[in-house]
């Protein structure tokens, strides 16, 4: 049984160790293969100021230390490129001139800011929970509901648009959501949008992620998506791929036990390995589970 994790973050953004560091503890946990996913540049696009996306002056370097990578592990270790690219609504996304011309091997897309339509600054979802609470009494008059349906509205947005590979913790909306403080996950309009949104990632031929961020930094307690998603996801042929959203060498395959344990119980029965690019497409392996 092959594993794999493509969603890494070093200190090029907010992950605490290099990228040497992560390669050692993915062959070290086993993984047959480990792909960089720095949060991609947004301040020379947006202006959005923040201490965890890739600096815009830094993205060669970041590219130039993966690639070197690559050729010190050749025959142990596959090691790809990527980056984890934020859809903001009017401002970022994955078919912007400026990342189609990089020659990734993949693209993340993922959900972390919800641009609300009052005229309120932009927020993200699994900042500090008081940053969430600020965009919701700002943004939404404090409906946490109408925030949730915003958060909904972008993602189907970004999977319409288009130009990434793979979905990130799709649902990441509940990250700050504990005991339903904001929303009701139970509630129908809630399932509504789960699964609409399994529809469209089926449409779309979209690999999504299981990602066990949330439990590798004790936030969730469960993975990304949740079970009764990715049981929506899985009647709608969707592939999954396991990813531990590492910010940390310790957490590589962290929690995978937990993510396998989900997909069985939400009737899968395997996960696919990326295996490259050709003619500008993402190539994926199935792997039984």
């Amino acid at each position: 049984m092959a594993y794999s994790s493509l969603h890494t973050h070093t200190f090029f953004c907010d992950g605490r160790d290099d990228v040497e560091t992560m390669c050692r503890a993915a062959f070290g946990k086993g993984l047959c293969a480990v792909g960089f996913s720095a949060h991609g540049p947004v301040f020379a696009k947006t202006g959005i100021k923040t201490d965890w996306h890739l600096p815009d002056e830094r993205l060669d370097e970041y590219m130039d230390e993966v690639k070197a990578a690559r050729r010190r592990w050749e025959g142990r270790l596959r090691v790809y490129l990527g980056l984890e690219l934020d859809y903001i609504k009017g401002l970022r996304s994955a078919m912007d001139r400026d990342i189609l011309s990089l020659g990734l091997d993949y693209i993340i897309g993922s959900v972390h800011y919800i641009v609300p339509q009052n005229g309120a600054g932009p927020f993200t979802v699994d900042g500090p929970p008081e940053e969430m609470e600020r965009g919701v009494r700002e943004g939404f008059g404090g409906d946490g509901e109408a925030m949730m349906q915003a958060y909904w509205d972008a993602l189907e947005e970004m999977i319409a648009l288009g130009g990434f590979d793979i979905l990130g913790h799709a649902d990441l909306v509940k990250k700050n959501n504990q005991d339903g403080r904001w929303f009701d996950t139970e509630s129908p309009s809630y399932g509504g949008r789960l699964s609409g949104i399994a529809r469209a990632a089926g449409r779309s031929g979209l690999v999504v992620e299981i990602n066990t961020g949330g439990l590798n930094r004790g936030r969730t307690r469960d993975t990304y998506p949740s079970t009764a998603f990715l049981r929506l996801l899985g009647e709608n042929q969707v592939p999954v791929l396991v990813s531990a959203d590492a910010h940390r060498a310790e957490d590589i395959a962290g929690h995978y036990d937990t993510a396998r344990n989900a997909l069985l119980e939400a009737a899968y029965t395997g996960h696919v390995l990326f295996q490259g690019r050709k003619n500008g497409r993402a190539l994926w392996r199935s792997e039984a589970l």
